[in-house]
């Protein structure tokens, strides 16, 4: 097993089940026998997933699994509760939660899905697979290319990878110092903290050749995140909740107006989700900027379905305590474009590759230090915009959730699928009991930035009374 995939096997904790949850919504009835005939077919063509990992001395390897039996990962589920749209979604992230709560079996291959016969006049699929396989964006793909383009499954139907190839970025700039990175996040977590006193800091500086030495002496140097309501101690519970999908057009739109990313925009409208959030419960916000740590991919996304980890992490700013929802999105994306000419991660992929051969008190260290440097995970993954199917069923939301690690508590997912924008939230629910009391924020967020971006004066500065007012004005009493 690779180094960056051991050390997602060793962050486990009971607080914090390492598995990448995800949830796909069907319009019509999906039958188990059908399930299992995709699984057999399309998933169990990934060999890793007959497999599973076992940590040693030596080290964590890949192990045939001699009894794997597909009954087992394939299971047949039902929802409690009475019928009707809204009764539906929650008995469905009532049921993601619990699943979301609960660790794999260690003695077979970490993964399972969970098949709901029936629900919202069709069906839906939990899916759970571990961390130390591949990260959020491979296994979206490896989920994606279960399905398939036309109704009728055939070789020609398969999802087209032309798509994948369109929103690859190119990476050769981020991964050409392989070599140097490695050796540098070996050094960091062999020092811990220590680097930040010893003298000889300055000499790997000037070896180093500077960007990629400054981003780690930048990372250890990040102070705790400041205490709020999403911090705190955890429990073995998990929340989870997801949002009525918005338009991705009406989301371009305001990036067009606001001269940002799509992905600005939807993180600003978390951030101001999380801000109501907080403060109906109390929270002093003024000044408050919490933070988010982000994947970035570190290899084309059409080399995604290769499985392994091969992504590194950012933080992101969060502005919680920006009452001006402008503002808030301006600040969102005056960081994203810093962190995009930053090393930031590169350096993570390096601490991560070195994790997965530290001893165990260094890795406790390591990620307890990074744990406690922000305040939630969040992640967006672009999605195919072409209506696709499973075993002949229409594939009508797709959602899912990467795991929080260390001391984090809180994950933010975002993905775009079918001219949609789906918004997804998992907390510990010793933090937030009710996310869905945080998802319903994202809507008007969004909504508060679209009446704003597209019909306030951009001629005088937006104070936070003035958003107010305009925002009265668009929001119904």
């Amino acid at each position: 097993m690779s180094r960056v995939d051991t050390a997602w096997l060793r962050m486990e904790r009971p607080t914090n089940p390492m598995m990448i949850t995800g949830v796909l919504m069907f319009a019509e009835p999906m039958s188990l026998a059908q399930l299992k005939r995709v699984i057999q077919q399309r998933f169990l063509a990934y060999a890793r997933f007959r497999q599973k990992p076992v940590d040693g001395a030596a080290g964590a390897q890949w192990v045939e699994d001699e009894h794997f039996d597909l009954d087992w990962h394939v299971r047949l589920s039902g929802l409690p509760g009475r019928a009707g749209k809204a009764s539906e979604k929650r008995a469905l992230e009532r049921f993601v939660s619990q699943l979301a709560s609960s660790p794999l079996d260690p003695t077979k291959p970490l993964w399972q899905f969970h098949l709901v016969e029936r629900y919202q006049g069709g069906s839906a699929v939990v899916a759970r697979i571990h961390h130390c396989y591949a990260d959020g964006i491979a296994l979206v793909q490896v989920l994606l290319s279960l399905t398939d383009t036309s109704r009728e499954s055939s070789s020609a139907s398969r999802l087209d990878k032309a798509w994948l190839k369109e929103q690859a970025a190119p990476v050769a700039r981020r991964v050409g110092a392989m070599e140097r990175y490695m050796k540098l996040g070996g050094k960091a977590l062999e020092q811990g903290m220590a680097m930040m006193q010893d003298p000889s800091l300055a000499t790997l500086l000037a070896k180093e050749g500077g960007e990629i030495a400054r981003e780690l002496v930048h990372a250890l140097a990040l102070p705790d995140d400041p205490p709020s309501l999403l911090r705190g101690r955890l429990g073995v519970s998990k929340r989870v909740a997801w949002a009525e999908p918005l338009d991705l057009e009406e989301v371009k739109a305001v990036g067009r107006a606001c001269d940002c990313t799509v992905n600005d925009v939807l993180m600003a409208a978390a951030a101001g989700a999380l801000r109501g959030y907080m403060r109906e419960r109390g929270e002093a916000l003024d000044g408050l900027t919490l933070r988010a740590t982000v994947p970035v991919n570190l290899r084309p996304l059409e080399h995604a379905r290769k499985l392994g980890n091969h992504f590194g992490l950012v933080f992101l700013d969060l502005p919680v305590g920006e009452a001006n929802p402008l503002a808030r999105l301006e600040r969102v994306a005056a960081c994203m474009r810093q962190l995009k000419s930053s090393r930031q991660a590169i350096v993570a992929y390096g601490l991560l590759a070195a994790l997965g051969i530290a001893p165990a008190p260094v890795q406790e260290l390591a990620l307890e230090l990074f744990s406690r440097k922000a305040s939630a995970v969040a992640t967006n993954v672009p999605g195919p915009q072409q209506p696709l199917y499973m075993a002949g069923c229409t594939l009508r939301e797709i959602m899912f959730w990467v795991p929080q690690t260390g001391s984090i508590g809180l994950g933010l997912s975002i993905l775009s699928y079918r001219g949609k924008v789906h918004f997804g939230l998992i907390a510990d629910a010793r933090l937030i009991p009710d996310p869905d009391a945080v998802v319903r924020r994202f809507g008007e967020e969004f909504e508060a930035l679209l009446y704003l971006a597209l019909m306030g004066d951009w001629s005088l500065p937006l104070d936070a009374d003035a958003a107010q007012a305009l925002l009265d004005q668009a929001t119904p009493a």
